[in-house]
């Protein structure tokens, strides 16, 4: 059996497409949508809205960690405007759903990241997509498990949760062979990006189900640079499966 596994696809439908060739299925662990491009401020759904300038202004701003610099940049920029800003940015986030599910190969299993909008997915899967979070699917004879979402952080992205609701979702899913998640379990080497130079947030639940159920695997996304992108806790391999944007290249699992 094999199957690709990817992450932070962040628009890279051209690549998407192809991502599960040679491949029995794909797994994708969310952030699909590119909201903001730190390597090209033209592309992404804010300079699509603002223009490059004001999305250089902005990144340059969260880059510094001015939040507060950057939330009332953020909200002049939306008050500016014509009409509803809510229905400015549903249109926007379903045009890029849209062309990244059609480019979705099949069968895909999938869960949400930190960027996503898990409310507007609906419209756009297509038969053989089959989203799971807090939930188990069996694929090639081994167990696997989802948790979506992101945690609370300084950055505010669309689909934070609380500790104690990611929590339940791993522990709704008991023991399995595979762990998937969109964010790191909460170890620092796995946690730093070594580009952005700060600590991104991680799920003590993870840590804390692989420490009790030791499955083979825990695949996850989210930190693009990590320092290290790989360790073994137990008997248990803990592996980011790589910055799909940045590399095009999905994570192969075989077994």
């Amino acid at each position: 059996m094999r199957v690709h596994v990817v992450s932070d696809v962040h628009g890279r439908a051209d690549a998407l497409r192809r991502a599960c060739d040679g491949a029995d299925a794909l797994i994708c662990l969310g952030d699909l949508l590119l909201f903001l491009d730190y390597a090209d401020y033209s592309r992404g759904i804010f300079a699509e809205l603002f223009g490059a300038e004001a999305a250089r202004e902005f990144i340059a701003l969260r880059t510094a960690q001015d939040f507060d610099a950057a939330r009332a940049l953020s909200s002049r920029l939306w008050s500016s405007l014509p009409g509803e800003p809510a229905a400015t940015v549903n249109a926007a986030v379903s045009a890029q759903y849209a062309e990244l599910f059609d480019a979705m190969p099949t069968p895909a299993y999938l869960t949400y990241g930190n960027v996503d909008i898990p409310r507007l997915w609906a419209d756009h899967l297509r038969a053989g997509h089959q989203v799971l979070d807090g939930d188990r699917v069996e694929i090639g004879g081994l167990l696997f498990g989802f948790v979506g979402g992101g945690l609370r952080s300084i950055y505010r992205t669309p689909n934070e949760i609380d500790d104690d609701v990611f929590a339940a979702k791993v522990e709704a899913i008991g023991e399995v062979d595979v762990l998937c998640a969109h964010i790191p379990p909460e170890v620092p080497e796995l946690l730093f990006d070594t580009v952005a130079q700060r600590m991104e947030r991680g799920s003590q639940a993870l840590l804390d189900a692989v420490h009790r159920t030791q499955p083979r695997y825990l695949l996850f996304g989210h930190v693009h640079q990590p320092l290290v992108d790989r360790l073994t806790i137990g008997s248990t391999q803990c592996i980011n499966v790589g910055h799909f944007r940045a590399s095009g290249t999905p994570y192969v699992l075989q077994w």
